[in-house]
């Protein structure tokens, strides 16, 4: 190591004495943590290393020497100072504990043997290690209902609370939902909500995990199990894209409940309730359990063996083959699969069957070359502290909501600027330095007015222009883009073409693609998407190399068909047989009436999926998988973050892992894809994929926060080098020097980070180790076909395509706006207790302006119609909607938007007339 990181270290850290020992402590490190990480805990109720300290229980009081002699401070609200002395077990601050404790026990009740918190419960333990042996005070608790309903997921025992202000800060400090707050004083002080207003946040679920006490319990978990009676494994939530890592608790073969884990470079811990609450569809009575198929065209489905499920299913593939030839073979869905799940489905669809008309998304996302080709943010880019990012995509908190808080983290503490670029208020737009306020199709040009100084859209304003474009002009290093899909009534060449319009006019700038579906980003780079294969490579660039690692010659020559090219195909005649991964696009796909045409006009329908949904309800041949919990892989966040997915409990009846199923349809095809575990399959992922190289199933287990795969070593790009070193550095090596090595190379990163070092020698050299052994890990070459192995193909990158300007607007219309919110009344939603009754009716939004010349007034039912359909909704007055928009939320279960979108046109107008 050379000098200067070590004076840079000098003047970052602090000599701290901890119990006579010499401590090193960051400069401005509370003396809590530091003595944390080395190795003493100190007592805390209050203190949550996620949010503000504010020193209210006392319980961390400790003997603290600044020079001046000893005296008892609470150690969460104490920096560490050069040559400060801390006595963590001095008689003094024992004293000082145990009547912290004395005093805390005086009203809180003996409920340790009915508690839920009882077994795992801070007190609990406190008062056993820290606390007197027996109280002083005999005077009869105080008594108070219990418990009370604070929300529909969240109760309350008043008399447990200790007032450690955690919830409260929580709601207001991280969620910014402050719902729940201290009411009364002195002894009536007590946590609650306000009369009409329950704690109706969509991160509630965390006071329930941070509670230190039994207070706050969840509704779907209270006298379910005891902590003794759990099993435990760590795995990452799938309910979006975000990947938050998370614990899965189950007890008698029963998932009872998530918890979040404190993952840095993800979710800091928190879940949203859609992800913490879900879990409960795993049970549901409607789950299939047994393979379905009708005996005749006209039958109803009915159970059947596996053996005949699989048969008819490869028999119907094979005759599609017959007649049309792989184009007449199509794979829709995909997104919520597992990667191993994945990877062989797009290996049965283009290397077995040799079709491309596979993809992932159902019309709600963005083209794949664009996502895998754009130059790639992480969530910790984003949230840099004092960086700049534009906002181009839906609400976040709706779509993405630990996310959202991460975003609102950033703003809030770290001095983030952020632009947004929307079509009508967010829950970021209090938090934005500038608003734009656009109308659909016309995102391109707001962005050309942003970065290029071009015409202004009519509508928009000039005085948030020129806002934006200020910010913009502030922006200290590079610029990130947090990129989605924000109206699915609208075609995503819009936000193509604005995101073009962004990556040529702001140099060094980065996108994060802020996609919804669970595990979509593992699902396109593993192939399920057209013109793509495995690793993030082009058909054309990569069909050698994997007709050599597949030992196959039907991989496809040609890109095929997206989600509404298949639909619209099945729709004429043209697919023989339509598979459905876990799709539903009756329900899903934004143009209803095309996916209802699809599913009649294709020859055969087989779908996998967990339940008979409005789509697979009408399928010929329904295979049952494992869902969640029930199979083990791993799956890729949205930031292209590979973390590991666990198995907890055993899957209903005789349910398949999707890969599973795969590979029985390519041996009934008459194919041997070689795939026998989920281990092989990873494996021959990562020889084989670009996007992969390195991260095995060694380094995924040494890093359990996950890995991102090989990205160009970039002086400029901070995270690009360290991601790919770890991941290069540990790949090919086995054993005990696979864990030796890794530990260097993860101690060289720390250290590297801590001191913000350019890259040093030692640090150099152990890089180079890890790409030289890389290179010369055996089996390197894709497989065992005949010949030598062709050329390693070079990840897509993002070219031009061809996009579609949006008509003028006509005005006697309005421009319509879907958009998602976090209960949708989806197929996991409904089938989840504790979530069913949370998504609320939706009505048609509209900015008042427009009420005159539409002849309607606010609270009113309406008609609204398009060119596609018609349906009566009832019609609210909306400040936050632009002039000349109406806002419908997509809900899955009345399917309204569908029956108004037209997928193939670029925007969707609407008439709004009274029904009178």
């Amino acid at each position: 190591m050379s000098d200067a990181p070590a004076d840079a270290t000098a003047e970052t850290t602090v000599t701290v004495k901890v119990n006579g020992k010499e401590i090193q402590a960051r400069k401005g490190e509370l003396v809590i943590d530091a003595a944390e990480r080395n190795g003493t805990y100190i007592p805390r109720f209050c203190y949550h290393n996620r949010m503000r300290p504010v020193g209210m229980c006392r319980m961390c009081i400790v003997e603290i020497d600044t020079g001046r002699g000893p005296a008892l401070q609470p150690s969460c609200m104490i920096e560490c100072t050069d040559g400060m002395s801390v006595e963590t077990d001095s008689e003094v601050t024992k004293k000082a504990q145990d009547g912290i404790l004395e005093f805390l026990l005086i009203n809180h009740p003996l409920d340790c043997p009915v508690c839920d918190k009882g077994g795992e419960c801070p007190l609990q333990d406190q008062t056993l290690s820290h606390g007197p042996g027996e109280s002083r005070f005999v005077e009869e608790k105080r008594h108070l209902e219990k418990p009370i309903n604070i929300s529909d997921l969240v109760l309350l025992d008043r008399e447990r609370c200790i007032l450690c202000d955690r919830c409260t800060r929580f709601a207001k400090e991280v969620a910014g939902d402050p719902l729940i707050h201290f009411q009364g004083r002195g002894y009536d002080s007590e946590i609650n909500t306000f009369p009409d207003h329950p704690f109706a946040s969509y991160f509630s679920g965390n006071t329930v995990q941070i509670c230190p006490v039994g207070a706050l319990t969840s509704v779907d978990y209270r006298f379910r199990a005891r902590p003794w009676d759990l099993e435990q494994v760590e795995s990452t939530c799938t309910t979006c894209s975000v990947g938050c890592r998370v614990t899965i608790d189950s007890s008698r073969n029963r998932v009872l409940r998530y918890n979040g884990v404190d993952s840095d470079p993800v979710n800091h811990s928190w879940m949203c309730d859609k992800g913490r609450y879900d879990f409960q569809y795993l049970t549901h009575e409607d789950r299939l359990t047994d393979p379905l198929a009708r005996p005749s065209a006209d039958a109803d489905l009915a159970e059947v063996r596996w053996v005949d499920a699989l048969s008819a299913a490869a028999d119907a593939i094979r005759e599609g083959l017959d007649r049309s030839g792989p184009s007449g073979v199509a794979v829709l869905g995909g997104a919520r699969l597992a990667n191993e799940d994945a990877y062989a489905w797009a290996k049965l669809a283009k290397g077995v069957i040799g079709t491309d008309n596979v993809d992932a998304q159902l019309g709600d996302g963005l083209p794949a070359d664009v996502v895998l080709g754009l130059p790639r943010a992480t969530i910790d880019d984003v949230c840099r502290p004092g960086g700049t990012v534009i906002v181009l995509s839906g609400d976040v908190k709706e779509e993405l909501p630990v996310l959202y808080l991460r975003l609102r983290h950033a703003a809030v503490e770290d001095g983030v600027t952020f632009i947004e670029l929307a079509q009508g208020h967010t829950n970021l737009t209090q938090y934005a330095a500038a608003s734009l306020v656009l109308h659909p199709g016309e995102a391109a040009e707001v962005a050309r007015a942003l970065v290029a100084s071009g015409p202004l859209p009519e509508g928009v304003d000039a005085a948030a222009l020129e806002a934006a474009r200020t910010a913009l002009a502030a922006a200290d290093g590079p610029v990130t883009v947090i990129l989605g899909r924000p109206n699915i009534a609208e075609s995503a060449d819009a936000v193509v073409a604005a995101a073009r319009v962004l990556s040529d006019g702001i140099e060094g700038v980065r996108f994060l693609p802020a996609l919804r579906r669970g595990n979509v980003m593992g699902a396109i780079e593993l192939g399920l998407a057209p013109g793509m294969l495995p690793g993030r490579v082009s058909l054309a660039d990569g069909r050698d190399w994997f007709a050599h690692g597949w030992k196959s010659d039907n991989v496809p020559t040609a890109a095929g068909l997206d989600a509404r090219g298949i639909l619209q195909a099945a729709a004429d005649g043209k697919i023989d047989t339509l598979v459905l991964l876990g799709a539903d696009p009756i329900a899903d796909f934004p143009d209803r009436d095309l996916a209802e045409r699809a599913l009649a006009g294709a020859r055969t329908v087989i779908a996998v999926d967990l339940f008979l949904t409005d789509s697979s309800g009408l399928a010929d041949i329904v295979l049952p998988a494992a869902g969640y919990a029930e199979a083990s892989g791993t799956t890729t966040n949205l930031e292209g973050r590979v973390t590991r997915l666990e198995r907890k409990v055993s899957s209903p009846g005789t349910t398949r892992e999707d890969w599973m199923i795969a590979a029985e349809l390519a041996f009934r095809l008459g194919a041997d894809m070689e795939l026998e575990s989920v281990a092989g399959i990873w494996d021959e992922i990562t020889r084989l994929s670009h996007a992969h190289e390195g991260l095995t199933a060694v380094a995924l287990d040494l890093n359990p926060d996950g890995l991102i795969g090989p990205r160009p070593l970039d002086a400029d790009d901070p995270g690009a080098g360290r991601h790919f070193i770890v991941a290069g550095g540990v790949s090919p090596i086995g054993g005990a020097e696979a864990a030796e090595r890794a530990e260097a190379l993860t101690e060289a990163e720390n250290v590297r980070e801590a001191e913000g070092a350019a890259e040093d020698d030692e640090y150099a050299e152990l890089a180079s180790y890890g790409r030289q052994a890389a290179s010369e890990a055996p089996n390197a070459s894709p497989g065992a076909a005949a010949g030598p192995a062709p050329a390693r193909p070079a990840p897509v990158t993002w070219t031009d395509r061809p996009t579609a300007e949006a008509p003028k607007r006509d005005a006697y219309s309005l421009r319509l706006v879907a958009e998602r919110k976090l209960y949708d009344h989806g197929v996991l939603v409904r089938r989840s207790g504790s979530l069913a009754g949370l998504a609320a009716e939706r009505p048609l939004r509209v900015n008042p302006y427009d009420f005159e010349r539409l002849g309607v007034g606010d609270g009113a039912t309406v008609r609204v119609s398009s060119a596609k359909g018609s349906s009566n909704v009832a019609l609210v007055a909306d400040h936050d909607v632009p002039r000349g928009v109406a806002v419908l939320t997509i809900d899955q279960s009345t399917g309204l938007v569908g029956q108004l979108v037209d997928a193939g046109e670029s925007v969707c107008d609407v008439r709004v007339e009274t029904t009178s």
